[in-house]
């Protein structure tokens, strides 16, 4: 889940938004992490100055370009109650715990058993996401969405890992048009024209699966398209590159460096983490240039997840405490794999 900033109340990865690995390991409440005020709406990560640097460059698109878009801002609509579980199948500590959760420090590397427990439940989140793109139609709501992927998870024995993590009211994250990520399936009507971006995690015999891909849905814009596209060709380049040994920034700068070519914004405030047997863990994976340390190693878990945007790059956060949009307005997609670092490569993991 990315995308995510969910600190102690919410640590943003996308489930964690940060600016370094030791904001991570502080366990402090996000509003300490960021210069957020739980009731306000700017997001901004408090950073080195040469972090601060990266996110002063200028954004992507000409503002002009905006001027005349005839999209409809996104408000708030109906948010229906939480769907319950079966009590025979496992939740995820956080759960049952009704504590927000922290961030899990060390890499989440796996034995054999453990690789196959994450092929089986990366495997799912894969099925689960295909099966959930072919609702997205206009008319339909992001609860409906969110219903039938419920459903699904649940007759296959797994949890809805965003269920109930520091208080997510839903079982996945439905992120449409200017929606960044963690959007809450509510009572809108998916429109024609609009992207969507949909987010789903599982968690299957004590393993999380994270994935995430956007949506076209009914007749959607060249200028959408292409943001759509490059962002994918974002993650699959920066998976390219993923073996033992290669240094993790080097994700972040051939996400940057692509988005650059197409004149699109990354989002810096949300990030890839290590997933397994925690929802969030290390390491912290950047989407734009930096000088962050660490390697890969083999056997080991962790998502990639860049968000890129037509115009800002600055997120607002709703009200509600999770959802977060662009500060103009502006589209932005989102796609996320999980994947396992092998002796030669990577191996994506959400994949059907």
């Amino acid at each position: 889940m990315v995308g995510a900033l969910y600190g102690e109340s919410k640590l943003f990865s996308s489930f964690l938004g940060v600016g370094a690995n030791h904001f991570l390991h502080s366990r402090l409440p996000v509003h300490q992490v960021f210069a957020y005020n739980p009731g306000g709406k700017h997001v901004s990560m408090q950073l080195s100055r040469t972090l601060s640097g990266l996110a002063n460059l200028f954004n992507r698109r000409n503002l002009d370009e905006m001027q005349n878009m005839n999209r409809k801002r996104l408000r708030p609509g109906k948010v229906s109650p939480p769907r319950p579980v079966p009590d025979n199948i496992p939740r995820p500590p956080y759960v049952k715990s009704r504590r927000p959760p922290g961030i899990a420090s060390g890499p989440e590397i796996h034995d054999e058993k453990g690789i196959e427990c994450m092929r089986a439940s990366g495997r799912l989140a894969a099925q689960v996401l295909e099966y959930a793109g072919t609702l997205v139609k206009p008319g339909i709501m992001t609860d409906d969405i969110d219903k039938a992927v419920h459903q699904m998870i649940i007759d296959n024995g797994a949890y809805p890992s965003p269920l109930g993590y520091g208080g997510f009211p839903k079982s996945v994250c439905t992120s449409v048009n200017e929606c960044i990520c963690h959007g809450i399936p509510d009572s809108r009507v998916l429109e024609d024209g609009d992207i969507i971006n949909i987010d789903v995690t599982v968690y299957l015999n004590g393993y999380h699966g994270d994935t995430s891909t956007t949506f076209f849905c009914g007749d959607v814009d060249d200028e959408a398209r292409k943001l759509v596209r490059v962002t994918k060709e974002c993650l699959d380049k920066a998976i390219s590159i993923c073996a033992p040994g290669v240094e993790f920034k080097k994700i972040g700068k051939i996400i940057h460096d692509h988005a650059d070519k197409h004149r699109f914004g990354v989002v810096r405030q949300f990030v890839g983490h290590g997933v397994g047997r925690v929802f969030h863990a290390d390491p912290v994976i950047l989407h734009f240039r930096n000088n962050d340390g660490g390697r890969m190693v083999s056997n080991q878990t962790f998502t990639i997840e860049p968000m890129l945007t037509m115009g800002s790059i600055n997120p607002v956060m709703w009200d509600d405490n999770w959802t977060v949009v662009t500060e103009d307005g502006s589209l932005s997609a989102q796609f996320e794999h999980t994947i396992l670092i092998t002796d030669d490569g990577a191996e994506i993991l959400t994949q059907c």
